[in-house]
């Protein structure tokens, strides 16, 4: 076969007929024809093509065997147009189906934070939603934290009837729990360092007013506390955060260690109003729970709060004045629990605050109307 392409074939160039007309060739035209050597293969070849398919269409081997066109020949050839090739391929730059809406998700009372959005936006707290909603920000613990709280009250009760060393251990568990809680409802935590403070200044205070006795217990109250103050600036001062941060962590440490430290007033005061006011809180929190409305609910708080102090006033001797100071501790109390069910506070808040807010906050007044009506 010759290495050379076929030219000045027409329009009626039939390659089967020429076929035919090779094969009618004499051999010895063909051996004449043959390189030398290839006589074989050529012999071979003629034989193969009688009972193979002959093809038409320039195969790869026809394409590499032709011989590269003259230059003349190029000027015949239309122009091509190319597009450059992209330099990298993105397989994340093609069309991507349309993503499903998701329906907005009713997140329970008590969370922290709404639910997740897949569309990469910014989540809300509950509190900020409730507000954008045009609802109250305010969730109340409920009846376990409340349950709780009786728990403690029953203890302070009881233990302040059995003597001041008695009564220190249901306190402390309630300063502790003072300190913690309320960085925790400011929305300050982990606050390791507040805590502390705060919560050293209670037992200071405690350890003060057993050394000093119950006569001196407002001089080792306030000592204290004017002592944990500039204790608190320091501390502050000390920080390297910014001069907001800074503000909020002095107030917060300031509250905190107060409210710890005026929770002291329990062992301040005298036995039989404490064992009144602690079990006025107790019935009122319980009462304060029920799933009534806000009004009627506080209604009943107050006046279960009042016959609480009366059959326990009758017990240790103090009758029916302890109407009176159940209904003031009751008073107190609420307003500790209205405390910790501001802002939509998480479940760690009402097992906190929430549990020791209304004792704290009625420590002053057991003190006060116990020395007023013993």
């Amino acid at each position: 076969m010759s290495n050379q392409p076929y030219e000045g074939y027409g329009e009626g160039y039939d390659p089967y007929a020429q076929q035919q007309q090779h094969q009618q060739q004499q051999p010895q035209q063909a051996q004449a024809q043959a390189w030398p050597g290839q006589q074989q293969a050529y012999d071979d070849a003629q034989a193969d093509q009688q009972y193979t398919q002959q093809w038409q269409g320039q195969t790869w081997d026809t394409q590499v065997q032709q011989t590269r066109p003259a230059a003349s020949d190029l000027a015949y050839f239309p122009p091509q147009n190319y597009q450059a090739a992209p330099q990298s391929y993105d397989p994340y730059a093609q069309a991507q189906p349309p993503r499903p809406e998701v329906p907005e998700v009713q997140t329970p009372a008590g969370e922290g934070y709404g639910p997740p959005s897949l569309a990469g936006n910014a989540r809300i707290t509950d509190a900020q939603r409730a507000r954008l909603e045009g609802r109250s920000p305010i969730i109340e613990p409920g009846m376990q934290p409340a349950g709780l709280t009786a728990v403690l009250a029953v203890l302070l009760s009881v233990t302040a009837q059995v003597g001041s060393y008695a009564l220190v251990v249901p306190l402390v568990i309630l300063q502790a729990v003072t300190a913690a809680g309320w960085f925790r409802l400011n929305g300050m935590w982990p606050a390791r360092q507040g805590i502390a403070l705060a919560f050293a200044g209670a037992l200071v205070a405690d350890v003060a007013l057993l050394a000093a006795g119950r006569e001196n217990g407002p001089a080792a109250i306030l000592g204290t506390l004017g002592v944990w103050v500039l204790l608190s600036l320091v501390m502050q001062l000390r920080s390297h955060a910014d001069p907001d941060t800074r503000i909020t962590g002095l107030m917060a440490t300031v509250a905190s260690a107060a409210l710890a430290i005026v929770a002291t007033g329990h062992l301040a005061a005298d036995p039989d109003a404490v064992t009144v006011g602690a079990a006025a809180v107790a019935v009122a929190i319980l009462a304060r729970a029920l799933p009534l409305p806000t009004v009627a609910s506080v209604v009943v708080s107050l006046l279960a709060a009042a016959g609480a102090g009366i059959a326990v006033g009758g017990m240790t001797g103090m009758g029916a004045k302890g109407a009176l100071l159940g209904a003031g501790a009751a008073v107190c109390a609420l307003i500790g629990h209205r405390v910790a069910s501001y802002d939509y506070p998480s479940r760690f808040v009402h097992f906190t605050a929430g549990v020791v807010l209304p004792l704290t906050a009625a420590a002053p007044v057991v003190y006060v109307l116990g020395r007023a009506l013993v």
